[in-house]
C-alpha cells in the first residue's frame, strides 16, 4: 500500500497536524458542560401530530459567545415518515449589525460517528464526541462571529433512538430545513419566519447541505434561503464504494452501509455480510469517528462479504443501484447560488466528486460557484481543509445576507 503507518503513529501526526487549529478551537468549544439531561433525547411515545420543524422539547446549553438552546424538532425520514430529530439553536451575544433582521444558518455537522454519544449537541456543549468533535464547535463559531444565528442538527439517529441514517439525501436534507423552521419557531431568540436562513456544511454535512439546497425549493419554499456552502460532499456513493476501500477511511464506507440499510432495510444490505462483517457493523454502531478511523482502516469489504465480492460489485445490480441512484446528489436545481468548495487533493472524498456536482448542477442552469481549498499537506488534507471552508462559508454567507450578488463560475472548471 502507498501509505501504511501505525495507528498508533497516526494519532501522534494527526496531533501534530492540527495542534494549532485546535488550540483555537478548543477555545470555543463551549465552557463547562452543561448538565445533561439524559431524559432530553428520548422522545415522546407516540409523536405528537404537528408540522415539519415543530418544536417538541428545549433544554438549556452553553455555548460560549452565544445564548444556546438544545431542541427537539418533527422532521420526516426518506421515507416521509415523521421522526424527531435533536439540535441546537444558539443565537450570538453580539448584536446583528447587517441589514434586515438576523439571519440563520443551518450547520450541517460533518461525520461524529454512529454512536449516540457522538450527537453534534452533544459536544458542542462539552458533553460527548471525540478529538475531531472540537472542529464542529470552530466551524460553529466563524458562523456565530458574523452574527448569524446557528441552527445546528443532529440528523435522524444521533443521539434520538434508531440508527443514523448517514449520508441519506433525503432524511440528512429534511432534518437541516426542518431545524430552520424550528429557529425560527423557538421563542425568546429574536428570530422569526420571516427570518432570512442559509445553509452551511462540509463532508457528511456538505452533502447535507447540497440536499438541503435541492429539496428546499419542494419541501420547505417558504423559507428565504439565500445562498448554501457546499464543502467537499460525498456526492456520488458509487465512486465512494470504490475510492474509500481498502483506504483509511474505510470506517466510512462501513457508516454508509449502516445508514443506508436504515433507510432501506427491505433491501437487506448487511444480510450480505459474513460473521467478520456483521462483527463490524455491530461494533461501528456505537463508535464516534476517530475510533471508526483507526479500528477499520486498510480493511477490503471483501473480506467482509458472504460470496467475497467487494461492495462496489454489488452497487451494480439491483436493488443496490437503484438506492445509490436515489441519494446521487445533482439530480435537482438549487433556486438559491451555491458555492461549492474542494480540496484538490482530499484524501476522503475525491475532488472529482464536488467538481462534479457543481457541473451537474450548472448544466440545469444553477447560481454556481467552484474552488479549491488550498492545501499544505496530502495526508489529512480533507480534515485539514475546515479550517479554510469554515471561514469561506462564513464569508460568502454574508455576502448573501448582505444583498450582494454571487458570482457563478460555470463552465469555468
Amino acid at each position: 500500500m502507498p501509505f501504511s503507518v501505525r495507528p498508533s503513529r497516526l494519532r501522534a501526526l494527526l496531533s501534530l497536524s492540527v495542534t494549532a487549529g485546535l488550540a483555537a478551537a478548543l477555545v470555543s468549544f463551549g465552557a463547562a458542560p452543561a448538565g445533561a439531561d439524559p431524559g432530553f433525547y428520548e422522545p415522546p411515545s407516540p409523536l405528537p401530530p404537528g408540522s415539519n420543524g415543530d418544536v417538541l422539547k428545549t433544554l438549556p446549553s452553553k455555548f460560549t459567545g452565544a445564548e444556546s438552546t438544545r431542541v427537539m424538532y418533527l422532521s420526516r425520514d426518506a421515507a416521509n415518515r415523521a421522526i424527531p430529530v435533536t439540535g441546537t439553536v444558539l443565537v450570538p451575544d453580539k448584536a446583528w449589525s447587517g441589514p434586515g433582521q438576523r439571519p440563520i444558518v443551518a450547520y450541517a455537522p460533518f461525520t461524529a460517528g454512529m454512536g449516540d454519544q457522538c450527537a453534534p449537541s452533544k459536544a458542542l456543549a462539552g458533553e460527548g464526541g471525540d478529538f475531531v468533535s472540537s472542529f464542529q464547535s470552530s466551524f460553529v463559531t466563524s458562523l456565530l462571529d458574523k452574527g448569524f444565528a446557528v441552527a445546528q442538527t443532529d440528523y435522524q439517529g444521533l443521539g434520538t433512538p434508531g440508527e443514523h441514517t448517514y449520508v441519506v439525501r433525503e432524511a440528512e436534507a429534511h432534518a437541516v430545513l426542518d431545524v430552520l423552521r424550528a429557529a425560527q419557531r423557538l421563542p425568546g431568540t429574536g428570530l422569526s419566519a420571516s427570518s432570512p436562513v442559509g445553509v452551511a456544511g462540509y463532508s457528511e454535512g456538505g452533502g447535507a447541505s447540497a440536499s438541503a439546497v435541492e429539496l428546499a425549493p419542494s419541501y420547505a419554499p417558504e423559507l428565504d434561503l439565500k445562498g448554501a456552502y457546499v464543502g467537499a460532499a460525498p456526492a456520488d456513493k458509487a465512486v465512494l464504494a470504490k475510492s474509500l476501500d481498502g483506504g483509511m477511511y474505510v470506517g466510512f464506507l462501513g457508516y454508509s452501509l449502516i445508514g443506508l440499510n436504515a433507510a432501506y432495510p427491505e433491501a437487506g444490505i448487511l444480510d450480505l455480510a459474513n460473521d467478520a462483517g456483521k462483527q463490524l457493523f455491530d461494533e461501528a454502531r456505537t463508535t464516534c469517528t476517530l475510533d471508526a478511523v483507526f479500528k477499520y482502516m486498510y480493511k477490503n469489504s471483501s473480506q467482509l462479504t458472504k460470496d467475497g465480492r467487494p461492495v462496489s460489485a454489488y452497487l451494480e445490480q439491483e436493488p443496490f443501484r437503484g438506492i445509490v441512484s436515489a441519494n446521487r446528489i445533482g439530480n435537482l436545481k438549487p433556486a438559491a447560488p451555491v458555492l461549492v468548495e474542494h480540496t484538490p487533493n482530499d484524501d476522503v472524498i475525491p475532488s472529482s466528486i464536488g467538481k462534479q456536482l457543481g457541473k451537474d448542477w450548472c448544466a440545469k442552469g444553477a447560481n454556481v460557484r467552484f474552488q479549491d481549498i488550498p492545501s499544505f499537506s496530502p495526508v489529512f488534507s480533507h480534515v485539514l481543509g475546515i479550517s479554510g471552508a469554515q471561514g469561506n462559508a462564513a464569508n460568502w454567507l454574508a455576502e448573501r445576507f448582505a444583498g450582494k450578488q454571487a458570482a457563478g463560475n460555470c463552465g469555468q472548471f
